[in-house]
């Protein structure tokens, strides 16, 4: 582990981590609070160059709370697409001055791909995987070139294929062995409702309306008892 912290400087020539390195993390800090392993990654620079990718939306504000309450200068990047309901970009305004959060990154889709791609803005309409490739999946990954790691808002509950997620894992999509941290990954739906009792934190106000999970307008629709 003191190798990979030392060689994250070096990333034009060796890998920033390996498979080996977040297995080590993981052993670290089994059993280890999620407040309490935070702590160290950040002031210990376990992670090195780290972000935080935030959707501010339903569960958003949690770990966003925990990260402030460490360093609220760690930079939280937000996918700006141009397709958010209204209610979540307020929120997102109102969630960085109550947390004190100094370093909000609001990356946006490159303009000219917009215009040789989605001229229009209907495309995803007919075709949603592209329009999140230009929308989201570019403006992030050309973000996150500049770190070494990176934290999410991933849980094992959300779905069967995060069920198993480790705390510390390698980012696929990064051949230069780029670190994903899941904090919140063992977590349960009970936990983090009360911890947005318990912190007094704002929900955000699309859940109230039947949202349980909030992205680009378009593609998100209140879900009705019993639908999935």
């Amino acid at each position: 582990m003191a190798e990979a912290a030392r060689r994250i400087d070096r990333i034009d020539t060796a890998p920033r981590f390996t498979a080996a390195d977040a297995e080590a993390l993981n052993a670290r800090f089994a059993g280890v609070g999620t407040q309490a392993m935070l702590a160290q990654v950040l002031r210990d620079g376990l992670a090195g160059r780290i972000a935080a990718v935030s959707s501010f939306g339903a569960e958003s504000a949690v770990l966003l709370h925990l990260i402030a309450s460490i360093d609220p200068g760690v930079p939280v990047l937000f996918l700006d697409t141009g397709k958010h309901f209204p209610e979540t970009l307020a929120y997102r305004d109102e969630l960085v001055a109550r947390l004190g959060l100094t370093n909000l990154v609001n990356l946006t889709p490159d303009r000219a791909l917009l215009a040789s791609r989605d001229d229009t803005g209907l495309r995803w309409s007919y075709d949603p995987d592209g329009c999140c490739e230009i929308r989201k999946v570019e403006p992030l990954a050309r973000a996150l070139a500049g770190y070494d790691a990176s934290f999410t808002g991933r849980k094992g509950f959300q779905s069967a294929t995060r069920a198993a997620l480790p705390r510390f894992e390698l980012d696929l999509t990064d051949a230069q062995g780029r670190l994903k941290v899941n904090p919140l990954v063992d977590w349960s739906a009970d936990q983090i409702e009360a911890y947005f009792a318990a912190t007094g934190l704002p929900a955000h106000p699309l859940v109230v309306q039947g949202y349980p999970s909030i992205g680009c307008s378009p593609c998100t629709t209140p879900v009705a008892p019993g639908e999935d």
